[in-house]
């Protein structure tokens, strides 16, 4: 055996599915603006995704919509104690009412 070899994969090895499901990409940019928004923020303060939350709530509502992610209860995902608008004193703007960049058809 050497070391710093990655081990056999024949030895055992069994892949296993996620824990949560997949999560597919937005391949149509549907979520982008509210992505785009959500990184913002988080650029904006430092990684603290707390004054951020609500972005968070916006960005996985818009995966939820439009089948990107399974539907899920807001406090299984830690979003359960959030307004659905931002808070007052947030400096960013929320992107509930961002275009859908997606085609006409698939």
């Amino acid at each position: 055996m050497s070391f710093g070899r990655p081990p056999s994969v024949s030895a055992g090895f069994q892949s296993a599915p996620p824990d949560r499901g997949s999560f597919p990409l937005d391949h149509y940019g549907e979520c982008k603006d509210f992505m785009k928004v959500y990184l913002d923020c988080l650029r904006k303060n430092s990684s603290n995704s707390t004054p951020c939350r609500h972005l968070n709530r916006e960005y996985l509502d818009c995966r939820m919509d439009r089948g990107l992610m399974g539907r899920d209860e807001w406090r299984n995902l830690g979003l359960d104690n959030l307004q659905s608008s931002p808070p007052e004193t947030s400096p960013e703007g929320s992107v509930k009412n961002a275009p859908n960049n997606a085609p006409s058809s698939p």
